[in-house]
């Protein structure tokens, strides 16, 4: 096969519809942009959003409006109830809960809450604690360790 002879099969290519060449070509006169108005004329329409004038549908829904704050940094929340699934004397960091399917991936930080109860003694590597949590681990003659910042 030679580089000219290389095609698309046949029906998958269809021709672009060639708009406003005449009443007789089915898209002449109007050319599918309906009659007069804004969005029949040459250049940019209204913007996006734009309601003619009428008060926007984003302005009474004041519950979507704000903005999001780029800088927050959201963590990959784990339960002392979880950890209780180790076996005792255990040290459980970041990596082993991934390798576990406790959390999926390592691309937020990992923060230990206090929900449920912690009934082994366990070394837990994680990069914040609740103070509930912190101590729930402590009562359980484990040790709460602060893994490395990121």
């Amino acid at each position: 096969m030679m580089q000219h002879q290389v095609a698309p099969s046949k029906g998958a290519r269809r021709n672009r519809k060639r708009v406003g060449r005449g009443d007789a070509a089915g898209q002449g006169s109007t050319a599918g942009r309906g009659m007069k108005g804004q969005k029949s004329r040459s250049g940019r329409g209204p913007r996006v959003g734009f309601e003619g004038g009428q008060l926007p549908i984003i302005k009474g829904l004041p519950m979507r409006r704000g903005f999001t704050n780029i800088f927050k940094t959201y963590y990959s929340l784990v339960k002392l109830e979880t950890l209780d699934m180790f076996q005792p004397g255990e040290r459980v960091t970041p990596e082993v809960l991934v390798e576990r399917g406790y959390v999926r991936n390592l691309n937020r930080p990992i923060k230990i809450v206090g929900g449920g109860e912690l009934t082994k003694p366990l070394t837990v590597v994680a990069h914040k604690f609740t103070r509930s949590a912190r101590e729930a681990i402590v009562a359980a003659n484990g040790n709460a360790e602060d893994a490395p910042a990121r």
